[in-house]
């Protein structure tokens, strides 16, 4: 399995959000999205950053509510780990799980196509479980 099928499953919208917006903002993409992470972007770069629920708290830990004024781009992640849809499930576990994150882009020619988080990850693996457990169970009540 690689990570074409995942977006073939979940779908290629890839919320994204201007670094020069507030984190408020964030927040509320976040919320009407229902998701962990959104991608960055500027006007010279599709993929400038991302910025997660977590980097959120840990901004309020620190700066209080201040922190829902400040610009996306003092918050999100510049160095950001990103993956091919030919990248496998296996590698992309793997690589979740060496680096600790938990959102990916999936980039193709430079353009942003998809992001892939842990919970996409753990379902496509959970699904892949199931069909075995049934083929063996088929095979076992065949003989």
């Amino acid at each position: 399995m690689h990570v074409s099928d995942l977006l073939a499953v979940k779908g290629r919208e890839v919320a994204t959000i201007s670094q020069e917006r507030t984190v408020a903002d964030a927040l509320a993409v976040l919320r009407e999205h229902g998701i962990g992470a959104i991608v960055v972007t500027s006007s010279v770069a599709p993929l400038s950053g991302i910025v997660s629920e977590r980097d959120i708290v840990r901004a309020l830990a620190v700066h209080g509510a201040a922190a829902l004024d400040m610009a996306v781009s003092d918050l999100m992640s510049t160095t950001v780990t990103t993956c091919a849809e030919e990248t496998s499930v296996d590698e992309l576990m793997a690589l979740m799980t060496e680096r600790r994150i938990r959102h990916v882009p999936v980039v193709v020619d430079a353009a942003l196509v998809g992001l892939v988080s842990i919970g996409d990850v753990v379902k496509a693996r959970v699904d892949e479980l199931e069909r075995e457990r049934r083929e063996l169970i088929d095979y076992v009540n065949a003989r």
